[in-house]
């Protein structure tokens, strides 16, 4: 018994056996694919992505108003600074003055001024600046209306 179930075994090890060449072809064609398979990946992976950008974050010109508004209180900003620092530290040009000009536009115009600040509330677009005495000195506080921003710049001995 031995004997047969070894010769059956040795005989159906011993058997042709039938079996192809196995080949790895890719589909990505970037790897050496079929590059018919290019539509169907991009459009497999267009629908998996579900990153949608955002259409409201571009820059959005401003208009002339707009530029204006900037300008001016830029300019009044600017003033109320030049005024600050003059008064900390004196001018260089030493006193006040008096001008009169004409433009190339049609009209003209004089201003004075001795470049102090005088205690008042004043509104520049969304800027309020209020100028008082205190004990501390001259106290101007800027507050922004439209953000809430606020700052406080205080002149010691004025």
């Amino acid at each position: 018994m031995k004997t047969i179930a070894l010769l059956v075994c040795l005989c159906g090890f011993t058997t042709i056996s039938i079996a192809q060449n196995l080949a790895y072809k890719p589909a990505n064609p970037n790897f050496g694919g079929d590059t018919f398979n290019y539509a169907w990946l991009l459009s497999s992976a267009q629908a998996q992505n579900d990153y949608k950008e955002a259409t409201n974050t571009g820059y959005k010109q401003q208009t002339d108003l707009e530029r204006f508004k900037s300008n001016l209180n830029n300019q009044l900003l600017n003033k109320l600074s030049n005024s600050l620092f003059d008064n900390q530290f004196g001018t260089s040009t030493g006193g006040t003055g008096t001008g009169t000009g004409t433009g190339t536009g049609t009209g003209t115009g004089t201003g004075t001024g001795n470049g102090t600040l005088s205690p008042g509330t004043y509104v520049f677009g969304t800027l309020s600046v209020d100028i008082y005495h205190s004990n501390l000195g001259l106290v101007v506080d800027v507050l922004d209306t439209d953000t809430g921003e606020q700052t406080q710049v205080i002149l010691p001995g004025q």
